[in-house]
Formats: structure tokens, C-alpha cells, sequence
């Protein structure tokens, strides 16, 4: 009895109520006050396949996976409802890397294929961030041609973060910042003299963008993990317990309510 609950009862509670929930909170929502950029970690994969086993009994972290890619178009289409203009999503960390090959191959193609599905609607323009040279070279070729072809789309900007590390983001910046000095035949003394947070900012993965006014995490955690870590120093955090692949429009328009509900002060 209890599965049968589970599995029929609780569903169909559901689908009639959900749709009356998410009326009212759109009803409650001032899209005036929408974040242009919304950035999103996307938790809990490995853990949801885990907690709901397929019929054949696969607790697979690439099932896993594979249903959080394919929530990936759903958000987006909920922010372009909502007037969301650049959307971050952290799809795997440079930690990551170092998870075994077992793990890490298939979740790579996996990133690749939703990459392509999201270029493939023409409707995007994506953009690939992160330490992209430590990515395998098919990947790196796959992200190069989708930045390619969907470069200039009137839609909203896509940043895919793939290899993404924050600490890393800052430390290439003020890399290629001390690079750029050089070429230009400046002294050590006379670039350090040029350092500085707007010249840092000008030299992130993110540059030419406006930094995310709200960061959703998915899965329960509370806590940044590296992500956007000087883009997000004014952001509002959103914590969802909801595993990624089970993150819900109503999910989403909590988050945005509860962004619209808190007074900014930008650190003063």
C-alpha cells in the first residue's frame, strides 16, 4: 500500500496542486525586480539517482547526470518567461576532474550532448567558462564550434562552466592581466601599479557581463563551492533542498520570490 501511494497517489496530488501553487506565485512575483543574471549550481545528481532507482535497479551517477542535463532546457525556459538575461550554470568543477575515469568519461559526453542540445535550439547564445585546456580535446573542439555558432543570438547569454574553479577564475585573470602589461612593454612596478578590481573584473571569464544577483543551489547544501566566488560578493544566495534533477518550476519561482522579498545593501 505505501508503494502504491508513492508511486500513484502522491503524483496525481500533486500535478493538480502544483498548478494552482505556481498561479498564485506568479500572481506574488514583480518581474520589475527580476535578477538580470541568475546563477545556478546544479547539486545533487549522483545523489537523486541513488534515492530513486530506475525499474531495472540502476543507481548510476551517468542516470544521474543524464537526468540533470535534461533539466537544463526547462530552466532556461523558465528564465526567459521570468526576463532572466544571463544565466550561469556550473555543470562540473576542476575539482571534478579528478573523479575516476569510470565516473568522469561518461559525465563528460554527457556535458557535450546537453551542450549541443542547448545550440541546437538556436534560440541561446552559450558561452564556455572555466579551465577549458585541462578539458579533453573533443570536448574543448565541442565547446569551441557551440560558442561559435551561437555567437551574437538575441536570447539570453549562456555561460556553461565546465572545469570551473573560482579561485582559478581569479588567478588567470590576474594572469593575463600581468601578460597583457608585458606585451605592452610595461615594467613589473608600472603593471602593479595597474592592478586593480575593475581591471580584475575585465579580465574574468564573466567580463562584459553583469555579476549575478542571485546564485541557486540545489540539493540541500549551503555553501558556494568556488562558484563565481568575485563575481557573486552582492549576490543573494537560494538554497533548495530538491536534488537538481528534481528542481521544479515552482522551485524556481520560490527563488525568485524570495530574491524579490530581501532589501539589497550591497555590503554597506
Amino acid at each position: 500500500m505505501t508503494s502504491l501511494v508513492k508511486r500513484f497517489v502522491k503524483p496525481a496530488v500533486k500535478s493538480v496542486l502544483y498548478p494552482l501553487y505556481e498561479r498564485r506565485l506568479l500572481r506574488q512575483l514583480d518581474f520589475a525586480q527580476t535578477p538580470h543574471h541568475v546563477g545556478v549550481i546544479l547539486d545533487g545528481n549522483r545523489r537523486w539517482s541513488k534515492a530513486n532507482p530506475a525499474e531495472d535497479g540502476d543507481t548510476s551517477s551517468a542516470r544521474g547526470h543524464k537526468a540533470g542535463s535534461d533539466k537544463i532546457i526547462d530552466l532556461l525556459d523558465w528564465c526567459e518567461a521570468a526576463q532572466v538575461k544571463v544565466v550561469t550554470l556550473w555543470l562540473l568543477s576542476n575539482q571534478n576532474l579528478n573523479r575516476s575515469p569510470e565516473e568522469l568519461v561518461p559525465l563528460l559526453r554527457i556535458i557535450g550532448d546537453a551542450v549541443n542540445d542547448l545550440a541546437a535550439k538556436k534560440r541561446w547564445e552559450i558561452r564556455p567558462v572555466g579551465s577549458l585546456e585541462l578539458l579533453p580535446a573533443q570536448l574543448q573542439e565541442e565547446l569551441a564550434k557551440v560558442a561559435e555558432a551561437t555567437k551574437g543570438i538575441k536570447g539570453i547569454v549562456v555561460n556553461v562552466a565546465v572545469g570551473y574553479g573560482g579561485r582559478s577564475e581569479i588567478a588567470d585573470a590576474v594572469k593575463n592581466l600581468i601578460i597583457e602589461g608585458s606585451q605592452a612593454g610595461k615594467t613589473p612596478v608600472e603593471i602593479a601599479a595597474t592592478i586593480s578590481v575593475d581591471e580584475i573584473g575585465r579580465h574574468l571569464y564573466t567580463a562584459g557581463l553583469p555579476d549575478p544577483e542571485l546564485v541557486i543551489r540545489t540539493s540541500g547544501e549551503q555553501r558556494l563551492g568556488g562558484f563565481l566566488l568575485w563575481q557573486s560578493a552582492h549576490s543573494e544566495f537560494y538554497f533548495c533542498e530538491a536534488y537538481w534533477p528534481d528542481f521544479r518550476r515552482v522551485d524556481f519561482l520560490r527563488a525568485l520570490r524570495a530574491y524579490a522579498q530581501r532589501h539589497r545593501r550591497f555590503g554597506v
